[in-house]
């Protein structure tokens, strides 16, 4: 079983805290929508005839397209690939865009799960990120994608935000468990170079929040979404019991995907593929037949590398079995010399086999995975 990503790379404003690639010019939109129905069309023999579980609309803000295009898209799929007759077909979308018309349209293509950008229910955080929307516009959205018939609606939200507080935190994470979806992500704020809260810390406009009150934020929306019955399945995702987002599972469980669209990455378990960061370079390689994407063939120490990091993410953890079976000696030795300390000072317990973090170790996952993680000298 395989994915598909598509890269939408169009949004109508730049967040002040987004570093993935997008585009405010959409006078390209129609070449965009040729050369990606192009590249669907190309690299249909590279999964070798696997199922498609699962389709995932990301950007970018896709719902800047219309219903009608991201019909065509989907079509492609279908005539290109075999794609199952169950598969999660996820469509991101920003509040403003989710008017009435637009929903009852979208529910007539194969979209069948919406991941809306909330990001905040609270007015001034939405204003200091430069959202679009404001706080009633993201209820209602959620909403009216229900009223519409959406049964399977994730939410995102951001907390460690300059000067937010312990109680507009929970005022956020109450608001999100009272609209009754059935998936939340909440990011902690990372200050990515290129943007604009990046330039802002480093000029001293704003302040990072202290670790220990980012901490505390963590701590109650693992501890309120639990109590509403969601599962922390990993570290950023809560679902409701069977609601896991299928897509990104299979990023952390290692399954084999195709990436459209310019800056979507592919992956086929041995080899990783990355297509050009930049809409007018990706336009020109399909004008010209020439190449808009890098390969990069995984050794041993890649593979292991990247199971590391993304299974020790999840509440599955890392399985020392597979370690064991999977990968060289070194490897192995190596991660039970570096797992030790983290078992001994209770960031990480083992359990039924696996390796899992408990709610600090989440938090501090990042230096626990660079401990981890095995790099030659």
């Amino acid at each position: 079983m395989a994915g598909i990503y598509i890269h939408i790379p169009f949004c109508k404003t730049k967040c002040h805290y987004c570093d993935f690639y997008k585009s405010t010019d959409f006078a390209s939109r129609p070449d965009f929508l040729s050369a990606l129905k192009l590249e669907i069309e190309a690299r249909k023999s590279e999964l070798n005839g696997e199922i498609i579980e699962s389709i995932y609309f990301g950007g970018g803000t896709p719902s800047v397209l219309k219903a009608a295009e991201i019909n065509r898209i989907l079509e492609q799929i279908f005539s290109s690939y075999t794609v199952s007759g169950t598969a999660e077909i996820t469509m991101e979308c920003n509040p403003d865009d989710l008017t009435q018309d637009f929903l009852i349209a979208l529910k007539s293509t194969a979209v069948n799960r919406l991941s809306i950008g909330t990001q905040s229910f609270n007015n001034q955080d939405l204003k200091n990120m430069n959202r679009r929307h404001n706080g009633q516009q993201a209820i209602a959205a959620v909403r009216l994608a229900q009223e519409t018939g959406f049964s399977n609606i994730s939410i995102d939200l951001i907390y460690g935000l300059p000067s937010q507080t312990l109680d507009a935190w929970h005022e956020n994470v109450q608001q999100a468990i009272q609209l009754g979806v059935q998936h939340i992500s909440a990011y902690h704020l990372t200050y990515h170079e290129g943007t604009v809260f990046y330039d802002y810390l480093k000029t001293g406009k704003i302040k990072e929040l202290p670790d220990e009150l980012s901490f505390d934020q963590f701590k109650l929306l693992k501890s309120e979404l639990e109590k509403a019955g969601f599962e922390h399945y990993e570290i950023s995702n809560f679902s409701l019991p069977g609601a896991y987002s299928r897509h990104n599972r299979a990023y952390w469980e290692r399954k084999s995907y195709l990436g459209f669209g310019p800056s979507a990455h592919s992956f086929d378990l041995k080899t990783r593929r990355w297509n050009v960061s930049s809409l007018r370079e990706y336009l020109k390689a399909f004008e010209s037949n020439s190449t808009y994407w890098e390969t990069e063939i995984l050794s041993e120490q890649d593979q292991y590398n990247d199971y590391v990091i993304t299974s020790l993410r999840t509440q599955w953890g890392i399985k020392d079995i597979y370690l064991k079976e999977t990968f060289s000696r070194k490897f192995y030795t190596h991660f039970q010399s570096e797992i030790e300390p983290f078992i001994r000072s209770g960031h990480v317990r083992k359990e039924n086999g696996a390796f899992l973090l408990n709610t600090e170790g989440l938090f501090i996952s990042d230096k626990i995975m660079e401990q981890l993680l095995y790099v030659e000298d």
